[in-house]
C-alpha cells in the first residue's frame, strides 16, 4: 500500500466513524417527532370523543442545548390544536435563577390547550441534589404566570376528564396518597406521574387508567432490543412509549423534548399527540 493510498483509506475510516458522533450531537437532538396515537380512556364522556391531548415532557431549559429548538417545535405543535396540553416535568435543568430567565422566555411561546392546559414537576426542577424547593416554587410561580395550571398531589377536572398530578418520586414533596385517597373511579381520570417507577409504589389506590410519564428521555441514546446503557429509573422495562401493566393500569413514557445533555442515538425528541377516545 503507498503512503497515498494508506492517507485516503485513513481518511476515509475517519469520516465514517465521525458520522455517528455528529449525527448523535447535531441531527437528532434537534429531529422531532411527532407520536400521534389513540387514547382510549374509561368513562370519557361523549363531547370529548376525538379531541386531542398533548403531552409535552422534559424541555430541561438550560445552557446544555440551544433552547430556540423547543421554541420552533412549540410552534409546530400548535399546529395540531390541541384541545388539552400536558407538561411532565423537567421544565428546567439545574434550577438557576438563568434557567429560569430562559424558562421564561421559552415559555412566552408555550404550546396552550384549548380547553386546559396543566403541568407536573420533575426531579430537575427541584436543582441540584432534588432538594431546592425553592428552585420548584419559582417555577411553578413562571408557568403559571402563562397560565398553566400546575397540580402538585393535587386534582382538577376539565370538561368531564379528570387530570391527577403527582409531585416527583425524588423530591421532598413526593406525597401521592395526598391526592390518590379521593380517586374517584366513576370519572375520567388521567394520572400524570413524571417518574414511571411511581408505578411500582403502593400509592394507586385501585386506580384503573392511563398514567403520563417522562423522565427516561427513552435513554437517549440505544440500540432497541440490544443496550440501553442510560436509563435513570430502577425497573429497566420502563424505557418509552406504551407499557401495559397488566392490573388496569396503562402507562406511557413520553421520550423527552429537551435534552440533560445534547445527545440522541435512535431516539428522537417527542411530542405525543393523543387523540382521545371512549374506553
Amino acid at each position: 500500500m503507498t503512503r497515498k493510498t494508506f492517507l485516503k483509506r485513513l481518511f476515509q475510516l475517519s469520516v465514517i466513524g465521525a458520522f455517528p458522533i455528529l449525527y448523535s450531537w447535531r441531527i437528532e437532538p434537534f429531529w422531532l417527532e411527532f407520536v400521534e396515537r389513540k387514547l382510549p380512556v374509561k368513562n370519557l364522556p361523549e363531547a370529548l370523543e376525538g379531541k386531542i391531548l398533548m403531552q409535552i415532557s422534559d424541555l430541561h431549559v438550560g445552557n446544555r442545548f440551544d433552547w430556540n429548538f423547543l421554541i420552533e417545535s412549540f410552534q409546530k405543535a400548535k399546529d395540531f390544536k390541541p384541545d388539552f396540553v400536558v407538561y411532565t416535568g423537567d421544565f428546567v435543568n439545574h434550577g438557576s435563577a438563568e434557567d429560569h430567565f430562559h424558562l421564561e422566555k421559552v415559555m412566552n411561546h408555550a404550546v396552550m390547550g384549548k380547553l386546559a392546559t396543566f403541568g407536573i414537576l420533575g426531579n430537575h426542577d427541584y436543582g441540584p441534589r432534588w432538594e431546592n424547593v425553592k428552585s420548584s416554587e419559582k417555577t411553578c410561580e413562571i408557568l403559571e404566570n402563562y397560565g398553566i395550571t400546575m397540580l402538585n398531589n393535587a386534582q382538577q377536572e376539565s370538561h368531564g376528564l379528570n387530570f391527577i398530578g403527582f409531585e416527583d418520586l425524588w423530591s421532598p414533596n413526593f406525597d401521592p396518597l395526598q391526592v390518590m385517597k379521593a380517586y374517584n373511579p366513576s370519572i375520567a381520570n388521567i394520572v400524570l406521574c413524571h417518574n414511571p417507577d411511581v408505578c411500582d409504589k403502593n400509592v394507586w389506590n385501585g386506580y384503573q387508567g392511563w398514567i403520563l410519564s417522562g423522565h427516561t428521555h427513552g435513554g437517549q441514546c440505544r440500540i432497541p432490543g440490544i443496550i440501553t446503557p442510560i436509563l435513570p429509573v430502577k425497573n429497566k422495562n420502563y424505557v418509552s412509549g406504551e407499557i401495559d401493566l397488566k392490573d388496569g393500569r396503562m402507562l406511557y413514557i413520553n421520550r423527552a423534548l429537551g435534552h440533560s445533555f445534547q445527545v440522541r442515538f435512535m431516539v428522537r425528541p417527542e411530542i405525543t399527540v393523543f387523540t382521545l377516545t371512549q374506553g
